[in-house]
């Protein structure tokens, strides 16, 4: 019988307990529409329907990047070249050109075919504008090749992002395929009241949208209720509305304003279209923690997170900052220029001058430089506040963004964790050590305890590191996201504490935590699991009780009482619509997998985790599981190959290697399966489960040094893991080793204290003494 690692699947046999908790007012509250009857709840009108009442604000809005977020193409709206225009890359040659007013290129297509496409639609503006193509199925998708806007030149922006291997046109990630697909990846954000409409049976869209760009509504809500608000005679206007407006934009807090702008500045999960119904986020969409590979483990961004993710791991957001602050809400302008926008709130005395930045200001003598990205710097770049706290980096080839954490400077994090710092970004062909001599020279060699350092601890599973989860946990002066990324560590870590902690977050005020801890907390009595969990189908936020209802799945309705069932399979409908409206990317087909793998429909499970694989060849999660799936039906050839194809086709995925050594050992090819072991526990992506079944194995064929070495080889790398110290308790007590066992039983029983099968264990052991 296959060994699985309990993880792989993330669910526990449970019993059905009753408890149910009311928070319908609370509800009524998070709904914006709450009070409105089928007649009067507002609907979009486009902006155009606000530009006679709102000329200032439709002045500042007209040629911002909003405005120009998209357009049908035309010679107002395209910047790019199309006059017989050439544009060779890698021995290619595309052509850009105008005919009869309508805008084309000849360029390669499906399969690496060289074709003509009729261009339909720009894409942004500024620092670079992308070009959209219609395929059939209702598909657009966006031109690898797009227009620098500063420098006026075509340039391949797909090369500027991804590996040559990427870019081959079976690759997802090539042009005419999902992942540069508007309809799923870009749409919803650049323009107003966008609806995918993606249709699962026959993959294909319809997709629409009010505003063709980002106007008025896009984040004030539907507007005709306000409209008939604003008709009203003035004296007659009810005062308890929010002038009919259905999102509210003043006299609201910093989180309501921020989240405002979140559904399209956060990287995220979304779960249907945004139609402003709800004023918490969360009711929306889940965003990327700031885990990897999305970010560095201290949280400074490296893929590209639409500011929300950084920005609300920041001082400035706990202080009460807004974007607003900063930017015009309608023309997206910086209210101020340089380090004038920073002393708003920074006094220009503490801060702008030399005794605090070190660096010289323009206008004054030194030398300049070109770093590694071409960029020339001088005097005058180091002085800016943005520069050091909020160090820039080139996305979609070029476009320069900042990093909205808003941090100091830690070249000694650097050092420590590999991450980057505001110094070696622009200062490239020095080293971390070099940063931090002038770091310690000019602000002391004293510094600030970091997150950073405990979740990378427990990234690599150090013992010890769940205190220091414990600590940001249960802490109100760290981020909200910082505690539920922490939260999502601390799973990990099997102690009472931990689970304690878990535990209380499903209360938490915070939504964002209250989902990463219904999503985390594990306990091995499954019927105090339950009735943890059960509560959480009545949370008034989505994301909490669709995950609730996800980890609930596995129980049989027979364990529910009928109130129970009943909230349960709402919050499971919900569920299963948010799976399927982004069932066109490949994670999405592969949780429809997982949904039906655990609703015990193997056939739909199978469909849907081959659609994945479809979608992304090389998306390996599908693969994993589809293969888990075949072996658990019996069709244990079809399970081999997917476990030779991770292996050959995804060398870094330890799983591949691991589920392969597993089948080899059940049919008895020992030796096999230790080759794909030993090759396995090399990788840095490996778990505990290579080291505890690689010693297992050792110790069948009577290898029996080896299998001790192996197991102290994984304790070391994994200390306290649960499998690993049992393992070596009993290879000890086979021994006779009674001492050494002893050591073993004592660290399981000081770790898992509330473990009944430890207990057990050490008993036994202290009446055999």
């Amino acid at each position: 019988m296959i060994t699985m690692n309990h993880n792989a699947w993330k669910t526990t046999g449970l019993i059905a307990t009753v408890v149910i908790v009311l928070t319908i007012p609370l509800s009524l509250l998070l709904n914006r529409n709450a009070g409105q009857t089928k007649e009067n709840v507002a609907t979009f009108t486009g902006g155009k329907a606000c530009i006679s009442c709102h000329q200032k604000e439709y002045r500042l809005w007209k040629g911002s990047d909003h405005d120009s977020a998209m357009a049908v193409a035309s010679d107002t709206s395209v910047s790019g070249d199309f006059n017989n225009a050439e544009f060779t890359f890698n021995g290619k040659t595309s052509k850009f050109y105008k005919r009869a007013g309508k805008f084309y290129v000849f360029t390669e297509g499906p399969g690496g075919i060289m074709k003509e496409f009729q261009v339909a639609y720009t894409f942004g503006v500024h620092p670079l504008q992308q070009y959209l193509i219609p395929f059939e199925y209702g598909k657009y998708q966006c031109l690898p090749i797009a227009w620098n806007t500063k420098e006026h030149k075509w340039f391949q922006m797909a090369a500027m992002v991804y590996k040559p291997e990427d870019m081959k046109p079976d690759n997802w990630l090539y042009w005419t395929n999902q992942a540069q697909n508007w309809n799923s990846m870009c749409a919803e954000c650049h323009s107003t009241n966008l609806q995918k409409n993606f249709n699962l049976d026959t993959k294909s869209y319809n997709t629409t949208w009010v505003d063709i760009n980002v106007n008025c509504e896009a984040c004030h809500g539907p507007g005709s209720a306000h409209i008939e608000w604003a008709q009203l005679p003035e004296m007659g206007r009810p005062q308890d509305v929010n002038t009919g407006l259905v999102v509210k934009t003043s006299k609201i807090n910093s989180r309501q304003y921020v989240e405002t702008c979140a559904p399209c500045h956060a990287r995220r999960s979304s779960f249907g279209p945004y139609d402003h119904k709800y004023s918490e986020f969360s009711n929306y969409a889940v965003p990327q923690l700031p885990t990897r590979p999305s970010y560095h483990i201290d949280g400074q961004f490296k893929d590209e997170d639409y500011e929300y993710g950084s920005f609300t791991q920041s001082k400035m957001y706990m202080k009460d900052v807004r974007c607003g602050d900063c930017h015009d809400p309608h023309s997206l302008k910086r209210k101020f220029e340089g380090n004038a926008l920073c002393q708003q709130c920074h006094k220009a005395e503490d801060y702008n001058t030399k005794n605090h930045h070190f660096h010289k200001s323009k206008g004054e003598a030194g030398t300049s430089f070109v770093n590694k990205r071409g960029e020339k710097l001088g005097p005058g770049d180091g002085d800016l506040c943005r520069d050091c706290h909020m160090p820039g980096q080139y996305y979609m080839g070029v476009d320069k963004r900042y990093d909205h954490s808003l941090r100091i400077p830690r070249p000694d994090l650097s050092i420590k964790l590999g991450t980057p710092n505001a110094c070696i970004n622009c200062h490239d062909d020095k080293t971390n050590q070099w940063a931090l001599q002038w770091v310690n020279k000019w602000y002391g060699e004293k510094k600030k305890a970091h997150y950073g350092t405990v979740l990378a601890d427990a990234d690599a599973g150090i013992a010890g590191a769940d205190s220091g989860l414990l600590r940001i946990i249960n802490s109100n002066l760290y981020p909200e996201i910082i505690r539920a990324t922490a939260i999502g560590y601390l799973s990990a870590y099997q102690s009472a504490k931990a689970q304690e902690a878990v535990h209380k977050a499903l209360n938490d005020p915070d939504p964002l935590l209250r989902h990463a801890a219904t999503e985390n907390y594990m306990e091995a009595d499954s019927s105090v699991l339950f009735i943890s969990l059960a509560p959480l189908l009545n949370d008034p936020i989505k994301s909490v009780r669709m995950e609730a209802a996800n980890r609930l799945m596995i129980f049989n309705k027979g364990k529910f009482n009928e109130i129970q069932y009943e909230t349960f399979s709402k919050a499971l409908e919900e569920y299963r619509k948010s799976l399927e409206y982004v069932a066109d990317f490949p994670s999405g087909r592969y949780n429809l997998g997982n949904y039906y793998s655990k609703l015990n429909e193997p056939e739909k499970a199978v469909e849907n985790y081959k659609e994945a694989i479809v979608i992304d060849n090389l998306f390996y999660p599908a693969k994993i599981n589809l293969a888990i799936l075949y072996y658990q039906q019996g069709k244990t050839d079809n399970a081999a190959a997917l476990f030779h194809d991770l292996v050959a086709n995804h060398p870094d995925v330890t799983d591949g290697y691991y589920y392969l050594a597993l089948l080899y050992g059940e049919q008895k090819k020992y030796t096999e399966a230790i080759t794909l072991l030993e090759a396995a526990i090399t990788k840095t992506s490996g778990n505990a489960r290579l080291f505890y079944n690689l010693g297992l194995l050792y110790n069948m064929i009577s290898m029996k040094d080896k299998s001790e070495v192996t197991f102290l080889k994984g304790l070391e790398k994994y200390p306290g893991d649960f499998d690993l110290l049992y393992a070596l308790f009993t290879f000890e007590m086979t021994e006779n080793k009674r001492a050494k066992a002893k050591s073993y039983i004592d660290q399981l029983k000081a770790l898992y204290p509330a473990d009944k099968q430890v207990q057990q264990l050490y008993n036994q052991f202290i009446q055999g003494n």
